[in-house]
């Protein structure tokens, strides 16, 4: 059957408006949080300026997990490269963070201060500057420990919950660093918005181990509710007793669920399970629930002689939950990535396959019906020092001088 969606279309820049379009980001990051922050900010528009060390952001290089984390967080932004090291390299820092609508930074406690690069230094200049600190911990007792997501999964309770009891498991993938960046976002927007009313800038923080605990929190209420203590989420009472990864025909694994009484019917029909709809003892959800392990068991060896597509389609067919099991290389050729543009063109910046292309996620929303598309690829080293150091008023002897000196690269 002939799909009858209408994809969102992806258009560059020049073809309308971005919401952040003339607002300047200089941004002091490294590694996940911060970048993510500066990527959000500059795929709605605004110029993301990052300041890097003269021999790279460490992450260009990374090893295997960290090797996708330049190319994926850093499009759509320019790249100088200053050396903080030199009375030069802290200056040419200074002017451009002077310069800037916004200024974000994810390094130790009192780093950007023995530059003259923290909010208050910056701030007594420019009085509407929003300024962002992304930490691992907002101000308290934690807040001079060195944090990273695992660090922060593991004393919050999510590593606790995500692997079998004392097999403590972090999450597949950086979630408090991409989400501690978006929350970062989220306040430089509305500093922006409350600048508009009051004229005044702001700083805004965000932490790592505060956005992990707000991942938490619904597990934390749960105990607060039920006085009962969340089993960690393989060993957890499910709420739905048909809700589970099945291995079926050929060792193919597919997700399959029915969270309502509803599509219990559905699903029992569908399959031709009739039988277990005239067993009373299965009448509601809370009562298979009661009889999970038994019936789980049953489903798994009438499910076994299906493969995984046919369930598929099956469930699809019905408008029952279902899913795959899917590594994150099959996604480059899934359909629906394919078809609504949620993957884009960047080009490699670094490594064994610098300049070649390859497509990176985009931020999972629409805007106007389109979809937030790449303006540029992400930056080579200090790919734009020159460019900005004559924004700023440098001449080209200047330049030239501060290259010689190695105060930029």
């Amino acid at each position: 059957m002939p799909s009858t969606f209408t994809p969102a279309p992806v258009r560059p820049a020049a073809q309308r408006r971005l919401p952040l379009e003339g607002l300047r980001v200089v941004e002091f990051t490294h590694m996940v949080m911060g970048p993510t922050c500066g990527l959000v900010l500059a795929d709605l528009g605004a110029e993301v300026i990052k300041i890097e060390p003269v021999d790279g952001d460490r992450t260009r290089h990374l090893l295997g997990a960290g090797a996708g984390f330049f190319p994926m967080f850093n499009r759509n932004k320019k790249s100088i490269a200053v050396n903080l090291h030199t009375p030069e390299g802290v200056e040419v820092a200074r002017k451009l963070a002077c310069s800037a609508d916004i200024v974000a930074e994810n390094f130790r406690p009192g780093m950007m201060k023995k530059y003259g690069l923290d909010y208050a230094t910056l701030s007594a200049g420019n009085p509407g500057l929003i300024y962002a600190s992304l930490k691992g911990f907002l101000p308290g007792p934690y807040e001079s420990r060195t944090a990273l997501d695992e660090v922060v999964q593991m004393m919050g309770g999510l590593a606790y919950m995500t692997g079998r009891p004392g097999d403590p498991l972090r999450a597949g993938t950086s979630v408090n660093d991409i989400m501690g960046g978006m929350f970062g976002a989220i306040g430089i927007l509305a500093a922006l918005i409350e600048r508009g009313a009051t004229g005044k800038g702001q700083e805004v923080q965000s932490a790592l181990f505060e956005n992990n605990i707000f991942l938490v929190g619904q597990h934390m209420l749960q105990y607060a509710i039920t006085g009962v203590a969340a089993a960690p989420m393989p060993e957890r009472i499910s709420a739905w007793a048909l809700y589970d990864v099945f291995t079926v025909k050929d060792q193919e694994q597919i997700f399959l669920a029915a969270v309502s009484d509803a599509q219990w019917k559905v699903f029992c029909n569908a399959l031709g399970f009739t039988d277990l709809l005239s067993r009373p003892e299965l009448a509601t959800n809370n009562d298979r629930v009661r009889l999970r392990p038994a019936l789980l068991a049953d489903l798994r060896e009438r499910l076994a002689t299906y493969t995984a597509a046919e369930l598929s389609e099956l469930f699809e067919k019905h408008g029952l939950p279902f899913a795959p099991i899917v590594r994150p290389e099959d996604l480059f050729d899934d359909p629906h990535l394919q078809a609504t543009g949620g993957l884009a063109e960047i080009r490699l910046t670094d490594g064994e396959r610098a300049g070649q292309i390859t497509r990176a996620a985009l931020l999972p929303l629409t805007m106007t019906g389109e979809r937030l598309g790449v303006r540029s690829n992400p930056p080579t080293l200090g790919e734009h020092t020159g460019e900005v150091l004559a924004a700023l008023g440098y001449g080209e002897d200047q330049i030239q001088n501060l290259l010689g000196k190695k105060a930029v690269g």
